[in-house]
This record gives structure tokens, sequence and C-alpha cells, in this order.
């Protein structure tokens, strides 16, 4: 029989002191205790260390080298280990073309659900891009009113210019009798005499027929020649009411306009693929441009005081631009930018387009030279350079100006035009990715495909459902699947990768997480707890690093660490269930649960009524335009629910606004109408939860600046001067 426990043995690593603890197997354990007093130590550097080394030592020689292996951990013994899988608090990705679905593989399954059950639609018409076999098609005319009298037509093309004599010499030649032009029927060796200059349509008269019931073989024929001469199309006309038409094709083809689209695959519904890809902006949902609002830098300024910044009169180059540009269109370099009107600003920024105009340049000797050519503008300049240049910094220089605005071809969907046009429960793909998890995972529980589209797709849906059921239990409702990574907070991330932990429906394994609660409102953390529980009840070992009350209420096992941090940390202080700790008199942890001790609140500062910041009209993503007043002088807290829009309003808006005006940065806020009250701040901090730096050299008295003042009181010293 498998030990029950995990046995750990002279654990010393870091400052943890020669610690033995035994930890039961497929329980969900908890370590607590003081921050610094060595939980990361034992769980991370420790269990999953040498976990993740067994396990990769038991790989072939070949496998060992395309993996990391962490160094062995400072321990005398560890007995009873299984493989481990750690869940840290990191962003998932820096690439700006991952997304939630993609990190979760949603989106792959998404992709093979449109691929397989969706519906094509043309996107002038909105007409069912549905290809018809033949047999079909007979069905359908044979259902038709009996007796009837109908043509059977083969649309060649519509609203074309010509006489189109060839054209009708080769069908004559073919054997075909009759044409339909603009509606009309004519024998084909008496036909009238056409415009060259109007635009025409022209169809063949392939049969003409009465609706019987032993029609089928003959209907299968002439569609097979219709369809062949009007590449996959073909129409039924009502010869006593021409206003009554039907339309078929052979292939996913517009009846109207001809818009066709070849076989459905998962790559055209994948943007990082080029096949799907949006082709204005290869997939990414934004383009980059230089804007006017940066380059701009000053608009009081003139032109040749530098209200571009390197084209004032200090660069004779571009100022000599500048000056022939003045006579062309007959304005003064000397006037403000803002007072010029809109159509010169136009021209300045964004070229003359064909209109040539003579330029005066300054050869290597100092004399001028006059050549004539349109006006490029400061904009395409600028885009010009920074595509060309093999310089960093003239790079770096010009990427100042630059912006980013959603793609004007896809909106920020992502993918092409036929992509985005596929179809399932009258929903496209971007429409599904932009809704909340929340929300998707509704739809998908309400969608009921029938016939074999229902069961082609019935495997797929099932496995969408149960991932967004995932990712809804870890309190990530909010989320959108078009949400980038890159945006996503450590918590965020963390608990998308324990969503796919879950739907990976792994046993035996030994989970470490970090501190999973963090940033998670009270009201998601029941649904939190309940999912490592449900990892826990499939056969796993949970241990979760935490501080949060309800977590450890709801633990098998705690463990805590203490009594202090660093060299005063480092001993198992308690362990066993919840109530051991609570009822355990040298516990702090147990001290706080059972209301030993408490955190007194400290005396309220009142507000100044006239010391405030107002912010209106904030809408950026789900926010609706409520007036923020936020007094200033205190410390306030913003909160409510997980997705509810605080990071929107304060990181987004209130900050990006501040540091525009207090710091001068290159800083873009999220829509707002107006701002009050900044005339009463020096300056903006953004202390965010981004790693302060990857360098080995850095440590905290060099990122503080402690180090500077030692160095200097060394440098002082009698011996450092000798």
């Amino acid at each position: 029989m498998a030990d029950p426990y995990i046995r750990i043995r002279g654990a010393r690593t870091h400052n943890l002191k020669n610690v033995n603890v035994d930890l039961p197997r497929e329980k969900l354990i908890v370590f607590t205790g003081l921050s610094g007093s060595g939980k990361s130590s034992l769980a991370f550097d420790t269990i999953f260390a040498e976990g993740q080394r067994r396990y990769v030592e038991s790989l072939s020689a070949y496998a060992r080298q395309f993996l990391s292996m962490m160094d062995k951990p400072d321990v005398d013994s560890i007995e009873g280990l299984s493989p481990a899988i750690s869940i840290e608090q990191k962003t998932t990705s820096h690439n700006p073309r991952s997304t939630v679905g993609t990190v979760t593989e949603i989106y792959d399954y998404l992709r093979l659900l449109f691929a397989r059950a969706g519906t094509p639609r043309c996107p002038t018409h909105g007409i069912d891009l549905t290809a018809q076999t033949v047999s079909q098609m007979v069905d359908q005319i044979i259902a038709l009113p009996a007796g009837s009298k109908w043509l059977l037509l083969a649309p060649m093309f519509e609203n074309r210019k010509g006489e189109h004599h060839k054209l009708f010499a080769k069908w004559q030649a073919q054997g075909f009798l009759r044409v339909r032009i603009n509606g009309t029927v004519h024998e084909i060796d008496d036909l009238p005499a056409l415009n060259p200059k109007q635009k025409h349509t022209i169809e063949l008269v392939v049969d003409r027929f009465k609706i019987r019931d032993d029609l089928r073989l003959r209907l299968a024929e002439s569609l097979e020649t219709a369809l062949r001469m009007a590449e996959g199309k073909a129409a039924v006309v009502n010869m006593d009411n021409p206003d009554e038409r039907i339309t078929f094709s052979a292939r996913h083809a517009c009846p109207e306009c001809g818009y066709a689209i070849g076989e459905l695959e998962p790559r055209l519904f994948s943007f990082n693929n080029p096949t799907g890809a949006c082709p204005s902006c290869d997939g990414l949902g934004v383009k980059t441009f230089f804007d006017p609002a940066k380059v701009i830098i000053n608009p009081e300024l003139s032109l040749a005081a530098g209200a571009v910044r390197g084209w004032d009169r200090r660069n004779a180059y571009y100022h000599a631009l500048l000056a022939s540009l003045a006579v062309h269109y007959k304005f003064d370099l000397e006037t403000p930018w803002n007072e010029l009107p809109e159509s010169i600003q136009d021209v300045v920024l964004n070229g003359s387009g064909k209109e040539k105009i003579n330029f005066t340049y300054i050869n290597p000797r100092g004399r001028p030279t006059q050549k004539r050519h349109p006006w490029e503008g400061v904009l395409p300049n600028m885009n010009r350079r920074y595509h060309e240049t093999e310089s960093q910094a003239v790079r770096e220089e010009l990427a100042r100006y630059i912006s980013h605005q959603t793609c004007p071809s896809c909106h920020g969907s992502r993918l092409n035009e036929a992509a985005r046009h596929v179809f399932i429960g009258e929903q496209n793909l971007p429409e599904i990715t932009r809704w909340s998890i929340g929300e998707t995972y509704q739809f998908f529980l309400d969608l009921d495909l029938d016939g074999a589209r229902g069961e082609i797709a019935a495997p797929v849906i099932r496995e969408i459902r149960q991932r967004l059921r995932f990712l809804n239990d870890v309190g990530l409702d909010y989320l959108s699947l078009d949400r980038a990574a890159e945006t996503l907070s450590g918590g965020e991330a963390q608990r998308i990768r324990l969503a796919s932990q879950i739907g990976s429906g792994l046993v035996g394994v030994t989970y470490i997480l970090d501190e999973p609660s963090i940033g998670l409102h009270q009201r998601d953390n029941d649904r939190l707890l309940a999912t490592l529980s449900h990892l826990r009840d499939l056969g796993n070992t949970v241990i979760v690093v935490e501080h949060d009350e309800d977590a450890i209420l709801s633990a098998d096992y705690v463990l805590d660490i203490g009594p202090g941090a660093g060299r005063h940390g480092g001993q198992i202080v308690a362990s066993g269930t919840p109530q051991d700790i609570i009822d355990h008199p040298k516990s702090l942890t147990g001290a706080y649960l059972s209301g030993r001790k408490k955190i007194e609140r400290p005396e309220r500062k009142q507000a100044d009524a006239n010391a405030q910041l107002v912010l209106t009209g904030a809408r950026g993503n789900n926010l609706k335009g409520d007036t923020l007043r936020l007094p200033l002088g205190l410390l306030t807290c913003v909160t409510g629910v997980s997705g509810s829009g605080k990071s929107t309003l304060i990181n987004d808006t209130l900050y990006q606004i501040a540091a525009q005006h207090l710091n001068r940065a290159q800083a873009t806020a999220s829509p707002y109408e107006a701002i009050e009250g900044l005339d009463k701040l020096d300056k903006v901090i953004d202390i965010d939860q981004s790693p302060i730096g990857r360098t080995p050299r850095s440590n905290p008295a060099t990122y503080t600046g402690l180090f500077t003042t030692i160095r200097e009181l060394f440098a002082g010293t009698p011996e450092a001067r000798s």
C-alpha cells in the first residue's frame, strides 16, 4: 500500500531550519505564516523542486536535454512524493497574439466547431451559402406546383457592358437555342443589337419544362449542364410570373453576387494563420499609426518655432522643405499651428497627394538646387523612416509618436471577411469571443444544433462547455475570450492555469499554488475553494501558500511556519487541522483566527470637500460614464467584484490622465469627458505588480537606492581615500 504521507526530513532551503514534517497525501493543505517565514521555500523550492527533478531524471538523457531542471534542494530526504506541478502568479505571455481563448485552448475548439458546423453567409446580401447537390435541387423543383411552367437558366454574367457577339456564337455552336437578356427570352439566331455602352444581364436557357413526377432524370441532366456552364450556379424562373425565381448553388457561393468561399477549415478561423487573419492588421486587431496629437508637441508654437519636434528652423533640411511648402500654399511658417487652416494642417501632416511642388534643396557645396515633386507629408515621412532605418536610436525616437487604434477593416476581431461571416446560432466567432465567459457559457448551454450538424458538433460543444465551466468556477466569468493575455494580472493568469489543470483530469499529482485568492472578491472566493476541493477529490494533493482566512479554515491540513520572517522564521510553529492551529498558544495565525488578537482600525481623517479629483464621463471597457469624486490627502480604497471596472477606472483612465498632465508621459487614457482637480497635485506614481527587474545584478539595495548611500559612506572613509 502506498505511503499516505509526504515525509520531509532535514529541509534547509533558504531560511528553513532543518524542518521535519509529514504531509497527508490527497488532501487540501495550506501553508500559512508571516511573509518571509519560509512558506514558499518549503512549497516551491523544496517540494516542487524535488518532485520536478525526480520526474525529469526518470526520462531518457535525450529528452532531458530539452527540459530545464531545478537545482537539488537542500534536504536530507523526501519520501512519498508524486510528480509536482507548480501554478504560480506570473503573466502567461507577452505575445500580442496570445488571448484568453488561445491560452485555455477554447479557441481551438471554437475554430473546429465553426469549420464543421458553421453556416457561411454572403457579406453583402446575408444569404446562407449552402452548397446543394443536384438531387437536392431536383427535389426542390419537383415540389413546385404541378403543371406550372418554368425556365431552367444558367446565369452567365450580370451587369456587364459589351455586345458579346463571340459568346453568343460560341453558345450557338454548343447547341443552345435561347438566351435570356435583361429578363427577356430571345432566340439565339435572332438576337437584338446590344448597346455596348450599357450593362446587360445574360442567362442561358438550358431547358423549358412543366412540373410533373417523371421529370427527375431530365431535370438532373439539365441542372448538371447549367451548373457546368455557370460555374456552379443555376436558376429556375416561372414563365407566367418572372418575379418568381429560385436560385441554386453547387458550392458555397452567393446566387446574387457570386461571392464564394472554399471548404470551411479550422485554419480559416485562426488569426495566426494567413488564411484567416485580417490582411490589414495581420491578425493583431490593432494598427499602429503616427498620431498627430503626439507629433504636434505644442499647437501654440509655429512650425518654425518647433510645433513639430525636429522640423523647426534648427534643422536646415526639413525647414527648407517647409519653407517651399509655405510658398506654394501661401501660408506663414511663423503662424502658430492652431491658427493655420485645417486644409493647410492636413497638407503639412499627410502630404499633397499627386500635386507637385517646387522644392529648394541645399547641395553639399552649399548651393541651392530646384526639384519638383509631390510633398510627402510629416506623418508618411516618419512612417517611412521608422520602417527603413537601421538605427535603433532613430526607431526608438520615432516610436514615441506612435499610437494604436482598432483595425478599421476587421474592427478588432483579427479575422478576415470570410471568417467573420460564418455563423452558428446566428452568432459569428468574433461576437462569441467578445462576450464575457459567463455569457459565452450560457450561450453554449442553450445551443442546440439539429440534424447532422448537431451530431458532428456535439463532442466539440461538450468540451467547450466543460472548459468554460472550469473558468466560471474559478471566478473568471467576467473575462472575455478575446482578452489579450498580456493584460491579465498575475492572479488571473494563475486561475486560468488552474482551470486548465482541472480540465486535464490528472490524478495522483501534487499541485502547488501561490496565493490563488489574491485580487479575488469574497463573492468569488467560495467558488475558487470549491475548485481546489474538486482538484483534491480527483485524487491529487493540493498544497496552497495562502493568507486568506476562508482558505485556511476550509483546508484539511494547515502548516503554520514562523515564528518570524527571514532568519527569525523557518520553523514549524503549528500543524494539524484549522482548529488545531486556532487552539495552539504559540501560533500567531491561530491568535488572529480565534480573535485573541485583532487589527485595530486607525482613527479616520475627515475629508476636505474642496480637495477633490472629479472625473466625469469615464466609459472605458464596461464603465457607464458615472462621475468619480476622489478626496485628496486620504487613503482611498476602490473595491468591487472581479471585473466590475476598478482597474479600468483607476489604472487605465485616472492614472493615464494624471501621467499625461503631471508627468508629461506619452500615455493614452481610456475614453472620458472631463477631469478637475489635477492642479492640486504635483506628480503621480503608479505602484503596480510588475516585476521590478530581471537583471541578476539587481537587489533590494540597488533598486531602492540604498546602496548608493552605502558606497558613498565607504568611499568617505580614510582607508578609501588613502
